[in-house]
């Protein structure tokens, strides 16, 4: 055999692997298809209120421990401890004293923004 030269099972080989990518090719445009014909749903399509209704805010000083407890991060030890320091202290000035609290720093105050307020009575 003289060197250059293609055998017939080299051509059988090339003639497979392009059969093979053939395919492959077409398997690709057939999901490229797919894709392009099904829309695909986004939260953008979804109003928020379907998935996070409008909640009216806790009271700091008036909702129990277990309600605080369903806060974004806060859970039961923490709203144990909230209880516990308004029962201390008296009730919140302001929402920013929450971080007087052990175990809420700036980050979990950030969270809880527009969730909770302080309603103070005043007596006339």
């Amino acid at each position: 055999m003289a060197a250059g030269k293609i055998t017939k099972t080299e051509w059988l080989l090339l003639g497979l692997t392009a059969v093979f990518l053939c395919g492959l090719m077409a398997l690709y445009a057939h999901d490229q298809a797919g894709l392009a014909a099904s829309p695909v749903e986004t939260a953008r399509d979804v109003p928020q209120e379907v998935f996070m209704p409008e909640l009216a805010p806790l009271d700091l000083n008036a909702a129990p421990a277990e309600e605080l407890a369903e806060l974004p991060g806060i859970g039961p030890e923490l709203a144990r401890r909230i209880v516990a320091y308004r029962e201390e202290h008296g009730p919140f000035e302001t929402v920013e004293e929450l971080m007087e609290v052990s175990g809420i720093g700036q980050g979990k105050l950030d969270g809880l923004e527009g969730r909770v307020t302080v309603e103070n009575e005043e007596t006339t």
